[in-house]
């Protein structure tokens, strides 16, 4: 028999990737990335407003032409058996809350001449935080009336999200607000345009998005109610008859390859095409998500996930960005948390900063010399908040600290005190998950980062006191997408029943293992108590206390490990 195979569509912040997989045992047989042409890579962005970020939507469609032909190409070259007639099944995931208008055939906006140049016609992308007002209005009215909406997404309410940034919208531009008939996240929109699902009453929602960024639920009966909306805006209750009443796992195709995208493609038609979910969740799936499991998707920001069967209690976690029934692998609860800013923050010190030019301040030659350093010889302290605290605080209103610093403080020293506290941050996350009952056997890593910088997976097993392993796909999240393919073309096609089964053939790790070493960690013990003072005295208004003792025991623990050097 001739081998099968599936194509994951993972549209990124900065491009698109195209994968295609073999179903038996994973093998990616081929590849291909399309940058976004509009904008600063990608990005529409306003010199007026940081807090902006925006996407134009012909982006996502000529991205998804151009890379699944020339990933097609790829795959000839490498399998000898690939053949674009043996695809069975095509998967979608995307960024979110990247939220679309529409009008009522499902057009955007952005493709009307009125609005072709209109930045708030385009997709809202994940990082714009232009909403923060919103946000802290619909946290501050769902605590009055609806806490039990908050109870489901860590207490806060965030600009990131859904509802904040079309209300914002409605705030900022009434005559874009008033021309979309309806709103989609680009994860729905994108599998219903390649099925021809895309007007308004036809494009399955998937519960992903709908879940962690809409407040969507089906134990009050899905979307936030109109009551609650109407104290909003009583335009937003009005929106929520265009919506949608149910949502859908990725195990639920969206619709089957229309004939136009096939020939566009190059791939035959009637192909199934799963619903869309968002780009960190199937990045889980690729990565091996089960129970027990936490995942860690490590790039310019750092997605957390872990999975709870449905049949099992689960308390309500603050400071999570959701927990889904369905969200992540079906049947099972989907718990997200996560950081911001990761990568970004040693980014910008690279970039921005600029220490010691290009050469001597690239990332290369700083993680050299900071490899050099031990833990606690800088005598430095950071606060991993330069783009806000997604979790546990969900407070984008927070700013980045470095604490410590000299007159002979050098570049490498703030590099890897950089690194330890987004590290730092990452163990506040897994300890608010025990906290509550959710136990972390194991820690698997992927993204950009954990795939590129050794020395950032070390610190972060040190930090933790925890084996951190690498996922074996260096592109999990398109192959999450790829598996989502798989299932939705099930096994009489030649795919799977269901996710698990998927994953268990098509999923795998790395040799690699970081394990921490226990001296180390003694050291990394002391300078997360006083992170964690840092963290609670800025982030909360809860704490009560003295920050008096920090630099000062930031100077003991420097000297102690210079002198035992």
């Amino acid at each position: 028999m001739q081998p099968k195979y599936v194509i994951g569509l993972d549209f990124g912040t900065n491009s698109v990737r195209t994968l295609v997989v073999r179903v038996h045992d994973g093998f990616e047989a081929g590849t291909s990335v399309f940058e976004y042409p509009h904008g600063d890579a990608g990005i529409l962005l306003d010199s007026t407003d940081p807090n902006l970020a925006r996407q134009h939507p012909a982006d996502y469609l000529q991205g998804a032409e151009v890379s699944v032909r020339a990933a097609l190409e790829d795959a000839r070259r490498n399998d000898p058996d690939f053949a674009p007639e043996q695809v069975i099944g095509i998967g979608v995931d995307t960024t979110g809350s990247t939220p679309l208008p529409v009008d009522e055939n499902g057009v955007p906006l952005a493709f009307h001449e009125r609005f072709q140049s209109n930045l708030n016609a385009m997709a809202w992308l994940w990082k714009d935080h232009t909403s923060t007002e919103e946000a802290v209005t619909i946290t501050e009215t769902a605590a009055r009336m609806r806490p039990q909406y908050l109870a489901k997404c860590g207490n806060s309410y965030s600009s990131e999200w859904f509802w904040a940034k079309v209300w914002h919208c409605l705030n900022a531009d009434p005559d874009v607000f008033e021309a979309a008939y309806t709103w989609v996240e680009c994860a729905d929109w994108i599998p219903a345009v390649l099925t021809g699902n895309d007007h308004p009453s036809r494009v399955l929602r998937g519960v992903c998005a709908a879940g962690h960024k809409a407040l969507y639920n089906p134990q009050w009966g899905g979307l936030p109610d109109k009551e609650f909306l109407s104290a909003l805006h009583p335009k937003l209750a009005q929106l929520r008859d265009r919506l949608y009443d149910v949502a859908y796992t990725s195990d639920h195709p969206a619709g089957r390859l229309t004939a136009e995208w096939a020939a566009k493609l190059g791939l035959p038609a009637g192909i199934p095409v799963a619903v869309g979910a968002f780009d960190a969740h199937l990045g889980g799936v690729g990565a091996g998500i089960k129970p027990g499991t936490l995942v860690k998707i490590v790039g310019t920001s750092c997605c957390d996930m872990m999975v709870v069967p449905n049949t099992e209690p689960l308390a309500d976690i603050p400071g999570t960005t959701g927990i889904v029934d369905g969200s992540i692998l079906p049947g099972y609860f989907g718990i997200e948390l996560g950081q911001s800013a990761f990568g970004d923050i040693y980014n910008w010190f690279v970039n921005y900063i600029e220490p010691g030019g290009p050469d001597l301040g690239s990332h290369e030659a700083l993680t050299v010399k900071a490899q050099q350093l031990q833990p606690g010889q800088s005598g430095l302290l950071a606060l991993d908040w330069n783009n806000g605290n997604r979790s546990i605080l969900g407070d984008q209103r927070l700013v980045g600290l470095l604490v410590g610093q000299t007159l002979h403080t050098t570049p490498e020293e703030i590099y890897r005190a950089l690194i330890e506290a987004t590290c730092f941050g990452s163990l506040v996350i897994m300890n608010q998950l025990e906290k509550y009952g959710v136990r972390i056997q194991d820690v698997i890593a992927c993204g950009g980062v954990a795939e590129k910088n050794p020395l950032v997976m070390q610190i972060l097993a040190d930090v933790s006191g925890r084996t951190i392993r690498l996922a074996r796909s260096s592109q999990t999240c398109a192959l999450g997408a790829a598996i989502a393919g798989a299932v939705v073309a099930g096994k009489e096609a030649g795919g799977y029943a269901t996710f698990e089964e998927a994953q268990a053939a098509m999923c795998g790790l790395k040799d690699v293992a970081y394990e921490p070493n226990p001296q180390a960690q003694a050291v990394y013990r002391e300078l997360f108590a006083l992170y964690k003072d840092l963290h609670d005295a800025f982030g909360t208004r809860e704490w009560q206390g003295n920050l008096h003792h920090v630099m000062k025991r930031l100077i003991d623990i420097r000297n102690a490990v210079r002198q035992n050097a």
